[in-house]
């Protein structure tokens, strides 16, 4: 047993000695998604402050919990506070809770996030549906020594995002009106955003959108056997696109301002699966 995974599992006996409940679906929230847990219906709630060791999420609107409930009928772990690399915490904290979830009996991780648009068709406020991701710019979470527990050494990574999830997302978005772009999130360490010289290298290297989260979350997730799926919200137009100086009040406002259709794509894609 390695240390990670011995971790993992004592993370593991504080949800079963405290939490009475099997999430089949997983859920991370984005910025502008934070109080989406808070209208489930809620059956149990465990603070990240309450499992020794767990890693805390620094940032503002990121309450830091996990939250038990069902959305429609579906049994449902809700993340509210993802942890980020940025943050200073090695990828292994940042994958923690993914891994965690996995153990709870999830077994569909559904990732959001707010990122910037690479892609000159998108537009701020626009849901695009993740089909691929690059994460070759941060440290893969399965770094050192494999956690044989929990999957194969060298896992693949041809389909991560989930064929079938894909197509269900597309299907409610249709069926609700709800415009949906579709393509390939990168993830970056940030916190800083990208200058306009990276931005033009991303989109070169076949990215739509550009963020600091999520890339990390679906390998550790894969590599668990867990099927993944994920939208990102463009909260804004990427650096160098427009005159404009980047700012996280404006990723902010653009993410609360579609937040009421994002949810509703949500819970509407979570009932059916």
């Amino acid at each position: 047993m390695t240390p990670q995974y011995e971790r993992l599992q004592k993370c593991y006996e504080i949800y079963k000695e405290k939490i009475h409940f099997e999430p089949r679906v997983a859920l991370v929230l984005g910025s502008g998604l934070g109080d989406y847990a808070d209208q489930i219906d809620t059956r149990a709630v465990l603070e990240y402050r309450e499992i020794p060791g767990f890693p805390i999420s620094t940032v503002p609107g990121h309450k830091g919990r996990f939250v038990f409930g069902y959305v429609d009928t579906v049994p449902v772990v809700i993340m509210q506070g993802r942890v980020h690399y940025y943050e200073g915490y090695d990828m292994e904290d940042v994958v923690l809770p993914i891994r965690l979830m996995g153990q709870m009996g999830a077994q569909i991780l559904f990732l959001t996030n707010a990122a910037g648009g690479a892609n000159y068709y998108f537009q701020a406020g626009d849901f695009m549906l993740i089909e691929d991701q690059i994460a070759t710019m941060v440290p893969s979470p399965l770094r050192g020594a494999n956690i044989e527990e929990l999957g194969l050494r060298f896992p693949d990574m041809s389909h991560i995002y989930d064929e079938d999830l894909k197509k269900l997302i597309r299907m409610t978005a249709a069926e609700l009106q709800i415009p949906l772009k579709a393509g390939v999130y990168m993830q970056n360490p940030g916190p800083n955003f990208e200058s306009p010289a990276e931005v033009r290298m991303c989109r070169i290297l076949g990215a739509d959108a550009v963020g600091m989260s999520t890339a990390c979350e679906a390998i550790a997730a894969n590599h668990m056997g867990m099927k993944v799926c994920g939208i990102s919200c463009i909260s804004n137009a990427a650096a160098g696109m427009t005159p404009n100086p980047l700012t996280h009040e404006e990723v902010q406002e653009t993410a609360n301002r579609v937040a009421p259709m994002f949810k509703k794509l949500i819970t509407a894609s979570v009932a059916k699966m």
